[in-house]
């Protein structure tokens, strides 16, 4: 019965007046979905466009309807991040290095807390989703989705993997023109084509693949299933209020129900929903945005177009294979060699040999970081210029659009 009522519900989200439904038939959680009635399985959508934009008019009367928005004429924007955590996690660091930011932190396998999910499964969707349902009638200007630790390899390298520098210098006002913006820049792991339900076999990083078509037509029955899911890893996103609430509320409490119910682990089902947080907020199965174009509107990182970021990318792995080359000459001398390898590190010689060659990667290493360096902090400086940002991004400028 649980389940009937969350389906009725969920088709005040999906249906318009005068539309019409096929007769029901048995998902693959043994429950009863919606017929997806005639729509066949689409070729491969076109960069740039969604899929609402490639159908004709009777199927996008299906599609959530939401416009780019404008950014305020002022500075000033409500917002609040949304944490899940463990109990053993220490999220400390939110005090420390964003005082006086507001805080949604849920707790999920502590069901004593004031804010915890119903269920600790899906890993961070299902705390996305509570929050969303929690507070749906009480959205701030912009609401974050981050995880709980501050330091990790998801997070952007050009903000040196840090939660609190990616928080801070988010651009609510691309938010707000975005609707939907994800907080990692860089494209790998997750664009340009990531997951395709095509795929008969697991892989050990998109094991999800296999039962990735089966949750598709439970999850949206009345979509096409797209020939590829992609966006930026790692789930860690902001939402403007108006591409929220464009969304009914009902169809939140939807997609929690599934992962209540389906029998699919907890990594599994967050996993699905990684890359399809996307989907569901721009209407695109491959969501991968320029990544200077990302930076630069979404973060004041603005290195002046594609080429000079290119640039500065292949010096940060210059300066990164540079240091790997050094750790290894390190490593044989200090430790091959002083066992007795054929380096042979107590002949006076080879340590000469070893100090100059050393000394030569180490003024390399130092030249290459300052310039690395240099650049990176012009780009800040350039990003604060919101005439500059809007040029790099080919966004029309207005005096008073701020940042």
């Amino acid at each position: 019965m649980g389940f009937v009522i969350t389906l009725l519900a969920l088709l005040h989200g999906f249906l318009v007046p005068g539309q019409t439904l096929d007769g029901p038939q048995a998902g693959g959680l043994e429950e009863t979905i919606l017929d997806r009635g005639t729509f066949s399985r689409p070729t491969t959508l076109q960069l740039g466009r969604s899929w609402f934009d490639q159908q004709p008019a009777p199927r996008r009367a299906m599609a959530t309807f939401f416009s780019k928005g404008v950014s305020k004429s002022t500075a000033t924007y409500s917002r609040v991040v949304v944490i899940p955590k463990m109990q053993e996690d220490d999220v400390s660091w939110i005090a420390e290095e964003l005082p006086g930011l507001d805080l949604a932190i849920y707790v999920a396998d502590d069901p004593t807390t004031s804010m915890h999910p119903p269920k600790n499964k899906g890993h961070e969707v299902m705390v996305y989703l509570s929050y969303l349902i929690d507070n749906y009638e009480r959205l701030p200007d912009v609401v974050i989705f981050m995880h709980s630790h501050r330091w990790t390899h998801h997070n952007s390298n050009l903000l040196g993997f840090d939660a609190a520098q990616m928080i801070n210098s988010l651009n609510n006002a691309h938010v707000m023109r975005q609707g939907y913006v994800n907080m990692r820049c860089q494209w790998s792991p997750g664009c340009p084509e990531w997951l395709r339900p095509s795929a008969v076999q697991d892989t050990l990083s998109r094991q999800e693949e296999r039962v990735l078509e089966r949750c598709w037509k439970e999850l949206f029955p009345f979509v096409p299933l797209p020939s590829y899911l992609s966006q930026p890893c790692c789930a860690q996103f902001a939402l403007s209020r108006d591409r929220i609430v464009s969304i009914p509320q009902s169809r939140y409490i939807y997609y929690r129900d599934w992962i209540l119910r389906t029998p699919l682990s907890d990594y599994i089902s967050g996993r699905i929903w990684e890359y399809s947080w996307q989907f569901l907020f721009t209407e695109n199965a491959m969501h991968c945005p320029l990544e200077h174009v990302c930076y630069c509107d979404g973060f004041g990182i603005c290195f002046g177009g594609k080429t000079p970021y290119q640039e500065y990318l292949d010096l940060s792995r210059k300066r990164d294979d540079l240091d790997a080359e050094i750790r290894r000459g390190n490593r044989t001398y200090f430790i091959d060699g002083n066992n007795g390898s054929a380096s042979q590190s107590g002949d006076d010689q080879y340590a000469a040999t070893h100090a100059q060659r050393w000394t030569q990667l180490n003024v390399q290493f130092e030249e290459l970081e300052n310039e690395v360096s240099g650049r990176r902090e012009k780009a800040k400086q350039r990003g604060a210029d919101p005439r500059l940002r809007a040029e790099e991004c080919g966004r029309r400028w207005r005096e008073g659009d701020g940042f």
